[in-house]
């Protein structure tokens, strides 16, 4: 199975400016784990995964002060459609993170996250159990 199948297509873009509020908002109402961070002045990607606001609330730092831009991972590995999932689980334990940036051509087309790796390896548990009852 290949990343294009597995990956989320809803891509929640922030700017740098953005607080640890509003993007936890904005994550929260999409159902997302991660944000797309686009610099404009640098034309630069980078992600801001809810982790990286649990770690900011963790130090006591206010979210309606402390912007996305601070704590942005700038350094992204991103993965292509055509990857495998098996390719993107690597990639994801070699780098120790859970969300990759879908890439096609210059513009993000979707995250691929642990979950839906393990979404796609695991069996339908409905379709299983409708079998055995």
């Amino acid at each position: 199975m290949l990343v294009r199948d597995a990956m989320s297509t809803v891509v929640l873009t922030i700017g740098p400016t953005h607080t640890l509020r509003q993007a936890a908002r904005l994550m929260s109402a999409r159902h997302v784990g991660a944000a797309v961070v686009l610099d404009p002045e640098t034309y630069g990607l980078g992600i801001l995964t809810e982790r990286d606001v649990l770690n900011s609330l963790a130090l006591g730092q206010n979210p309606d002060t402390e912007i996305a831009g601070t704590h942005t991972t700038t350094e992204v590995v991103f993965a292509c459609p055509a990857w495998t999932l098996e390719d993107a689980a690597d990639a994801m334990a070699h780098g120790g993170f859970r969300h990759l940036i879908v890439m096609d051509g210059n513009e993000p087309a979707g995250i691929v996250s642990v979950r839906d790796i393990i979404r796609c390896w695991a069996p339908d548990r409905r379709a299983s159990a409708q079998l055995t009852g």
